[in-house]
């Protein structure tokens, strides 16, 4: 790998970084609108649900690309254990991360389903 495509690389992990901290806000906005005293606004959850999974659905595409990447990634042919070793550990570290998100979703799903039959039987 060389040191441009190193350098995008770690760019597109610096991007997945800042789309994980805005789903964190984007969810943290959810959850004060179900807590706003005169009812959450179905339009601002709709929109904030909407972004949070398109963002879920990009970073999981952007880390199984990495992942794929750093996995077909041979330094040295001859002597190449301590880099192969380290890239499945990073391998297995990102996995465990989009799973956590896959979970993260299922349950966002889960809480938009009982928002919407919660305001129609407000209805």
């Amino acid at each position: 790998m060389d040191s441009q495509s190193q350098n995008t690389s770690l760019q597109r992990l610096q991007n997945v970084e800042k789309r994980i901290v805005r789903v964190l806000e984007l969810a943290g906005g959810v959850m004060d609108e179900m807590a706003n005293p005169s009812g959450p606004r179905k339009e601002l959850i709709n929109n904030h649900c909407s972004e949070f999974m398109q963002l879920i659905k990009d970073i999981q595409v952007t880390l199984r690309e990495e992942i794929k990447s750093a996995c077909e990634y041979r330094p040295f042919e001859k002597c190449d254990y301590v880099p192969r070793i380290s890239n499945e550990i990073c391998c297995k570290k990102l996995e465990y991360v989009i799973s956590q998100f896959d979970d993260m979703k299922r349950t966002i799903e889960g809480y938009h389903a009982a928002a919407v039959d919660h305001m129609a039987l407000d209805y």
